[in-house]
C-alpha cells in the first residue's frame, strides 16, 4: 500500500528539511506499513539515495545479534542467566550474565581497550579478550543503564562458542537468507554510499575508512538498504515463526533497564531499544559508524515502521533517530490503526467454548466472554472491551495469553448437572448473575 498523497508530501518535506539543516550529503527514509515499503523519501545528491543503495547500519546490527542469542536460548543451547564464563572462560568479567549483556545492564564499559574500534581493523576475539578484565566494569550490574559495544562483541564470541559457527555465517544462515535480506552484507557491496565527516566551517567532505570490525562486528559491522532494513522492521513487528517464536520477540521488547530516568521516554530490552512517544511505544535501534547514521523505529501493533540512513557522522541540526520517530508518529496520526474486516464464523464454536460465552459478574462488575472463531480462543473483559485472551489447556482449564490475566488460569466450576456456574479466574470467582456469592 502507498501513503496518502498528503502524508507522503509531509514525509518528503520533513526529509528535505532534515537533509538541508543537517548538512548531510544524502538522507533517505522508508515508511513500512503491513509488511510493504509504502513510501521512500530521499534528499541530497552525494549520492542520490534510493531503496537499493547500501549504507552502514551501525548498532542496528545489535538487534540481529540479539535475535541469534534468543534463537539459541529457545533451542536450549544456552540460558539468558548463564554466566559469561560458562561460554567464554577466563575473560575476567565472567560473572556477568548474558541477560545483563543483552540489556546493557552489566555495568561493562562501553568500548574495548585499544584504538577506537570503529575506525580500526580490530582482529579476532582473542585480541579483544586480552584487554577484558575487572578494570572494564564501570558499575555493578543493574545499578544503572550503561550502553556497551564491548558487551556485543562478547555475545558474538558466545554465539561462535555455542554453535561452532562464526557470527556472520550464523547470521546469514539463520536470519538474512530466511528473510530474503540479500542486500545486507558484512562489507560494502555496490551500489553503496560513501560515508563522510562534514567540515564545520567550509562544508567540505572527508571520506571515512571502512575497516573490518573483526570480533566487534556483532556490535555494528553490517551494511544494508532501505528495502532490506524494511524487511527487518517487518520482522520486528511480526516475526516469522520459522526464524523466531513471536513470543520470544515480545519478550525481547520488555524493558531490562530504563535509559532515561527523568522522563521514562526510553529504555532497553533484550537487544531492542524502546522509545515512548506520547501514548505509543516504539521498538527499534539507532546506529552510527564513522561517516554514517541509521534509524529504525517500529510500532508493533500497527505493523508500521520507519527506517533511514544518512552518510555523514551525525546531522549538524537534529538527530536521525528523532526524525524517524517524528515521521512515524505523523504517519500513525494520519493513518490510524488498520481495521480488520469482520467476517462471520464458518461454524459454531465447540461446546466447551460456547458454554462459557455470554455475561459473567464479579463484585458487581459485568464482564463479557466471547468465542474467537478464527483462533478457538476465549476472549474476555469488561463489556465492550474483551481484551483478554485465553487458550484451552485441558478439561475446564484455560490459560491467559494477553491482558491483565496473562499467564493466569481460569478453572470452570460446574453444578451437579455439569453446567458451568462459575469461573475461578486466579481466585477471582465470576458468577452468572450479580446476585450470586462468588
Amino acid at each position: 500500500m502507498s501513503l496518502p498523497p498528503d502524508t507522503a508530501r509531509e514525509v518528503d518535506a520533513a526529509v528535505a528539511r532534515a537533509q538541508s539543516a543537517g548538512r548531510t550529503p544524502s538522507l533517505v527514509l522508508g515508511v513500512v506499513r503491513d509488511g510493504e515499503l509504502a513510501h521512500v523519501a530521499a534528499a541530497g545528491e552525494h549520492p542520490r539515495p534510493d531503496s537499493d543503495r547500501q549504507y552502514r547500519i551501525g548498532s542496528i546490527t545489535k538487534t540481529m545479534t540479539a535475535v541469534l542469542i534468543m534463537q539459541q536460548r529457545d533451542a536450549g543451547a544456552l540460558a539468558l542467566d548463564d554466566r559469561l564464563d560458562a561460554h567464554l572462560p577466563g575473560t575476567g568479567v565472567g560473572a556477568l550474565t548474558l541477560r545483563q549483556l543483552l540489556g546493557h545492564a552489566s555495568g561493562l564499559q562501553r568500548e574495548p581497550d585499544g584504538p577506537w574500534w570503529e575506525r580500526t581493523e580490530v582482529g579476532d576475539l582473542e585480541s579483544v579478550l586480552a584487554g577484558v578484565g575487572e578494570h572494564k566494569i564501570a558499575y555493578p550490574p543493574h545499578r544503572v543503564y550503561h550502553y556497551s559495544n564491548l558487551a556485543y562483541g562478547l555475545l558474538g564470541g558466545v554465539l561462535a562458542a555455542v554453535t561452532g559457527t562464526g557470527w556472520y555465517d550464523l547470521l546469514r544462515q539463520r536470519i538474512l537468507e530466511p528473510l530474503g535480506m540479500t542486500r545486507t552484507t558484512y562489507q560494502a557491496t555496490e551500489p553503496f554510499a560513501r560515508g563522510y565527516v562534514v567540515h564545520p566551517w567550509h562544508d567540505t567532505l572527508r571520506e571515512e575508512p571502512r575497516p573490518d570490525s573483526g570480533a566487534m562486528a556483532p556490535a555494528g559491522q553490517l551494511w544494508s538498504t532501505i528495502t532490506d532494513l524494511g524487511r527487518w522492521a517487518t520482522f520486528l513487528a511480526d516475526p516469522d515463526p520459522a526464524v523466531l517464536d513471536p513470543a520470544t520477540l515480545t519478550e525481547m521488547c520488555v524493558p531490562v533497564a530504563i535509559s532515561d530516568l527523568d522522563s521514562w521516554s526510553g529504555g532497553h530490552g533484550l537487544g531492542i531499544e524502546l522509545y515512548r512517544v506520547g501514548e505509543r511505544v516504539y521498538v527499534g535501534h539507532g546506529g552510527s559508524m564513522p561517516g554514517y547514521v541509521a534509524a529504525l523505529a517500529v510500532h508493533r501493533r500497527t505493523r508500521t515502521a520507519v527506517v533511514g540512513y544518512a552518510n555523514s557522522y551525525g546531522l549538524r541540526v537534529g538527530h536521525l533517530g528523532g526524525l524517524g520517530r517524528e515521521v512515524l508518529t505523523g504517519v500513525l496520526d494520519a493513518l490510524g490503526d488498520p481495521v480488520a474486516p469482520w467476517r462471520p464464523a464458518d461454524a459454531p464454536p465447540p461446546a466447551e467454548l460456547a458454554e462459557l460465552t455470554g455475561r459473567w459478574w464479579w463484585m458487581g462488575a459485568e464482564f463479557e466472554f466471547r468465542a474467537d472463531a478464527a483462533t478457538g480462543e476465549l476472549r474476555a473483559g469488561r463489556v465492550g472491551n474483551p481484551e483478554m485472551r485465553f487458550t484451552r489447556e485441558g478439561p475446564d482449564r484455560w490459560r491467559g495469553r494477553s491482558g491483565p490475566q496473562d499467564g493466569e488460569i481460569i478453572t470452570v466450576l460446574r453444578d451437579a448437572q455439569g453446567t458451568p456456574v462459575a469461573l475461578d479466574m486466579a481466585t477471582f470467582v465470576l458468577t452468572r448473575t450479580p446476585d450470586e456469592e462468588p
